[in-house]
């Protein structure tokens, strides 16, 4: 997809760009504001399972994803570049391709992380000298999880995504994530949410500070007692999500839960010997994807990127 715009300024150097998947340890959904958007808390954790963003030089922009359902001016790393045209005022010149790895609608984030690995870029100077900008407004225009993948490590979410704390270095804890044949939408995830009647969440009460801590200590037990996320009973109502948590429950597994609004299921592991034993237990049949992964250490971004 061409934007038949041709670049201005110095050309890009090539670059190669990770953009890693998440998993909502917590995700409390809290009132709906006046503007529409609900009000998180979350903590939110980058895993290794993640997309690979190329950027090469390119007298003109050029986005292409392998995947071609996923290349269109919907996809969040497109918008991505668009706003920084936007912002700018200026074209951009530059073949970025998107290499997909991350299950779509899955709530795991994939698309948020996407857009996220291309204002980085455009932080770090690899499309080409751009001028001192906003970037958090950028990026919570483009999406509520945005910001969160700005960081480059765990963290704790509030507001609606816009208020992002670093919880520094966590423990490199294995996690296994098995995605159902079934997406969701995240939006009539949270419509149906409304309909149903929830208790009020006072902050000193949040299973989300309380996450936080324990994952800040290496608290395993900690971590795993306050796991939780308001969509979760709400997606067990979709077959095949319910059917893959019952295998993970049969398998062993202590406590499954929701990604995100779902419709991937994760759980979490002392070991890389744990997880893998409760893979190797696991029936599913094959259109149940499985991902052996691991929580992202806070520099693996910065150390995968490879400049040609």
């Amino acid at each position: 997809m061409k934007s038949g715009i041709r670049g201005l300024g110095p050309r890009p150097s090539r670059d190669t760009f990770r953009a890693p998947a998440k998993i909502n340890l917590t995700l409390e959904v809290l009132g709906r504001r006046e503007d529409g958007y609900h009000g998180i808390r979350s903590v939110m954790v980058p895993l290794e399972l993640a997309d690979t963003i190329t950027i090469e030089p390119c007298e003109e922009l050029v986005f292409d994803c392998e995947v071609r359902e996923l290349a269109g001016e919907e996809n969040l790393a497109l918008r991505a570049l668009r706003a920084i045209e936007a912002a700018t005022r200026r074209p951009l010149g530059a073949r970025v391709t998107l290499h997909k790895a991350i299950p779509t609608q899955a709530g795991l984030g994939g698309g948020s992380s996407d857009a996220a690995a291309i204002l980085r870029a455009a932080m770090e100077g690899t499309l080409g000298v751009v001028p001192a900008l906003d970037w958090l407004e950028i990026a919570r225009g483009l999406g509520s999880d945005v910001p969160f993948f700005l960081v480059a490590g765990a963290a704790l979410v509030e507001g609606t995504g816009e208020r992002v704390t670093a919880l520094g270095a966590v423990p490199a804890w294995p996690v296994l994530v098995v995605k159902p044949p079934a997406q969701v939408v995240t939006a009539q995830a949270y419509a149906a949410l409304d309909e149903r009647k929830r208790p009020g969440r006072p902050r000193s009460e949040s299973l989300s500070l309380q996450c936080a801590q324990a994952l800040q200590h290496g608290d395993f037990d900690g971590v795993q007692n306050a796991l939780g996320n308001d969509f979760h009973e709400l997606a067990l109502d979709v077959p095949s999500i319910r059917h893959a948590y019952d295998a993970l429950r049969a398998a062993g597994a202590a406590k499954p839960l929701i990604a995100g609004s779902g419709s991937c299921l994760f759980v979490l592991a002392r070991d890389a010997a744990e997880r893998d034993a409760l893979h190797e237990r696991l029936r599913l049949s094959p259109e149940f994807e499985v991902f052996a992964t691991a929580f992202a250490r806070d520099d693996a971004w910065r150390e995968a990127s490879a400049r040609a």
